[in-house]
């Protein structure tokens, strides 16, 4: 997000610590934006700590409650062609409406799901929802924070780490009671969101040009944005297996279980927005990408064939290594390429939610098919290919980069990575 080149060394134009003071000086629009960007990626993480308890009350499958997560981020993945078509069309404040109210239906109607294929369902229009919000927020609050780009993406890094730390959370002390309340939670309090940016945010400017549907499509035929989408597939199978597969596999109960993944999800936003951007600065992005890769696959390894203490235990520490992950290639994905960073930024994700999508679906089945190491063994196979695919295309990544668009130019970015 910074604006750096990919290869370079990392903060020097644009330190996170800039316009500090500012960071909490900010327009009600911003906050309102913020919080309601907090409730959002809480979403994604907040089916975790109930995964158990949806199969039982459900009478699911394992491998059909999981079908939650696919249902979602294969949207979600679609979703990322429309959601520039769509801003550039009807602004971005409109656009985060519409996407607050298709949450709020969507998880409501989840919290009243009678089967698991209509939760599967109701899932899939919430994804949608989530990727016209989501997508659209960091545009919207870089657009009307006070004190520079700097100030406004910390903030949006920020909302971005607590609501991955704190949905799993919420769904442990609401799902402890029953599995339906964390939806309706999500559900009241993104109409809390809907309200405040209704009375707080105005319209923003609308882009100059408008985007058409195959604009993210076409961005990816440059070698580098190409490079770092495929790197970043194969990451998101890792990382997704670690969030969709691992609750099953510690098997605890849902306070328990929200424990884990809210220490987890501290981890990932201090590695995210405090670690990563120093050691870019030192090492370098593609050295970091690389190293925090490969740490990523020895940890799911020791996670699968390791005790139950031990997959607790690396369970939390995989946080460090994704929010690690996450920076860096979200800043080479909106740097390596010319085209503007929306669209770059929709045609990487275009790719990598594919991946989020798929290792939900496979890594049950893979279990029902072989035993409960595998699915983590590909999970680490797939970590292991994504730091080669950086390897092998270190020259496209450090070279082909262009200087980003200013930042205030800033675009579509989903949970940062």
């Amino acid at each position: 997000m910074r604006g750096t080149k990919s290869g370079g060394h990392h903060g020097a134009d644009e330190p996170s610590g800039q316009g500090g003071s500012s960071v909490l000086h900010q327009p009600k629009a911003v906050w309102a934006t913020a919080g309601a960007s907090v409730v959002a990626f809480m979403g994604i993480g907040l089916v975790d700590p109930i995964l158990p308890s949806i199969a039982r009350g459900l009478h699911a499958t394992h491998s059909q409650v999981s079908l939650l997560f696919t249902s979602y981020f294969l949207i979600t993945a679609v979703a990322m062609l429309l959601t520039g078509f769509v801003s550039s069309r009807i602004g971005g404040r409109r656009t985060l409406l519409a996407g607050l109210a298709l949450v709020v239906v969507f998880a409501a109607l989840s919290g009243m799901s009678g089967s698991v294929g209509e939760l599967v369902g109701f899932r899939a229009g919430w994804g949608l929802g989530n990727a016209l919000f989501v997508s659209t927020s960091l545009a919207v609050i870089v657009g009307a924070s006070a004190g520079g780009s700097a100030a406004a993406i910390l903030l949006y890094e920020s909302a971005l780490g607590l609501g991955m730390a704190c949905g799993p959370l919420l769904g442990a002390v609401l799902g402890d009671m029953k599995w339906r309340y964390p939806f309706f939670g999500t559900a009241a309090l993104m109409a809390v969101g809907f309200l405040a940016i209704t009375a707080f945010l105005q319209e923003q400017p609308r882009p100059a040009a408008k985007t058409s549907l195959l604009d993210p499509v076409r961005a990816l035929g440059h070698r580098g944005l190409a490079s770092t989408a495929a790197a970043a597939f194969f990451y998101n199978y890792a990382f997704f297996t670690v969030l969709a597969f691992t609750p099953f596999v510690l098997n605890m109960s849902p306070y328990a279980s929200g424990g884990v993944f809210f220490a987890w999800g501290v981890l990932l936003a201090v590695f995210s927005v405090l670690v990563a951007p120093r050691l870019q600065h030192r090492f370098g992005s593609l050295k970091v990408l690389g190293g925090s890769l490969l740490l990523l696959a020895a940890d799911l390894l020791v996670l699968g064939y390791g005790d139950h203490t031990t997959a607790v235990v690396c369970t939390v520490a995989s946080g460090a290594f994704i929010g690690l992950n996450n920076t860096v290639f979200t800043e080479l994905a909106l740097g390596v390429s010319p085209a503007p960073r929306p669209v770059a930024s929709a045609g990487y994700n275009f790719v990598r939610w594919f991946a989020a999508a798929a290792a939900p679906f496979l890594a049950p089945r893979i279990e029902e098919w072989t035993d409960v190491h595998i699915p983590f063994v590909l999970a680490a196979a797939a970590a292991v290919t994504g730091a080669g695919i950086v390897a092998v295309r270190r020259r496209t990544l450090t070279t082909e980069g262009a200087e980003p668009e200013p930042a205030t130019e800033d675009g579509v970015t989903v949970l940062a990575g």
